[in-house]
């Protein structure tokens, strides 16, 4: 172990064996890692075996089975508690870092509680190299997010690929988190990220993002609105209006205020669109946009999704990789 070790990566896994043993690679090839903690949310494949496989002998891998599948928060949770370097870093199983990334996120001041570097996400991460950055070398700029900028940077944009700043992977010091008291809320399995991410920013957190590309992303096809259960979607807006109301004033200016608004409408929008989508499995789809006729809101709501969803659908593909801070980001 080297003598400058300082941070734990915590990797939460739910049937990740294709992938796991990349991520766990990554992690143990910085100097800078004390510990790597998976938490294997009772997959149904051997994720455990997979990440022990990638050991390297140095001591610092641990792998924890979860005796039953608790979801990402929990994972987390475990994981954090299972680790005592005063860093934490969090990895998912698809992911991995590029070469020297915690050095470069270490360097350069105490001026914060929280910090991230840019994302690039690709759609196959067979060609690219841990030590060379699949995009143009981009000059290292770092500034200070607000509450305001992270949540409208986590509503959605019609024709945009997806680029929420819930995706960041911050590097975090134990210390804040203990100092805030904050952890995964662990009734989410969706939008876990968005509420812990704000509720740092809104109990006083240090937030700084770093230009610089570090985390290599791997997306996945997804089936738009069909990702999500109604349930899901209805505890992160339950959990995020909670969040908002704990929130002082000194903590959530006006902006941050009104952007935590715009966020809930646009969650409420998602919720009505897949009530009519479980509806119109149900029932069928003139009876269930019937049922809306009454409820012209609703019906706007759900009409405008399908509506994106069928745009998205005939898109053509974003080009790969992409990154999640864009240059203007940083001017």
């Amino acid at each position: 172990m080297s003598d400058r070790a300082c941070v734990a990566v915590i990797i939460a896994a739910y049937n990740s064996a294709a992938t796991i043993a990349a991520a766990v690679a990554s992690a143990l090839a910085e100097p800078e890692t004390a510990e790597v903690i998976v938490v294997d949310d009772a997959s149904r494949d051997d994720t455990a075996g997979a990440a022990l496989a990638a050991d390297d002998g140095s001591g610092r891998l641990r792998v924890i089975r979860q005796p039953a599948n608790a979801g990402p928060s929990a994972a987390r949770n475990a994981a954090i508690a299972a680790s005592g370097a005063p860093y934490l870093a969090v990895l998912d199983a698809d992911d991995f870092f590029l070469a020297g990334r915690l050095a470069r996120l270490l360097r350069g001041g105490d001026d914060w509680d929280f910090i991230a570097d840019n994302i690039a996400f690709v759609t196959d991460a067979s060609g690219v190299a841990r030590d060379q950055s699949p995009v143009d070398a981009i000059p290292e700029y770092r500034r200070q997010l607000s509450l305001e900028e992270f949540v409208l940077r986590n509503i959605s944009r019609p024709g945009h690929p997806r680029g929420e700043y819930g995706f960041m992977k911050p590097l975090m010091r134990r210390a804040a988190l203990d100092r805030l008291g904050l952890r995964y809320d662990e009734a989410l399995r969706l939008g876990e990220d968005f509420v812990f991410y704000a509720s740092a920013l809104g109990r006083g957190a240090r937030f700084a993002l770093s230009s610089r590309v570090g985390y290599i992303a791997v997306e996945r096809p997804n089936s738009l609105s069909g990702r999500h259960s109604v349930q899901d979607l209805r505890a992160l807006r339950d959990a995020a209006a909670t969040m908002a109301a704990g929130f002082g004033a000194d903590r959530c200016p006006p902006g941050a205020r009104a952007a935590l608004r715009q966020h809930g409408r646009q969650l409420e929008a998602k919720i009505r669109l897949r009530e009519f989508l479980e509806t119109k499995d149900r029932i069928g789809r003139p009876r269930a946009l019937a049922a809306l006729i009454p409820r012209p809101a609703r019906l706007g709501d759900v009409a405008l999704g399908l509506l994106r969803d069928r745009r998205a659908r005939h898109r053509e593909p974003a080009k790969h990789p992409r990154l999640l801070f864009d240059q203007a980001s940083f001017e």
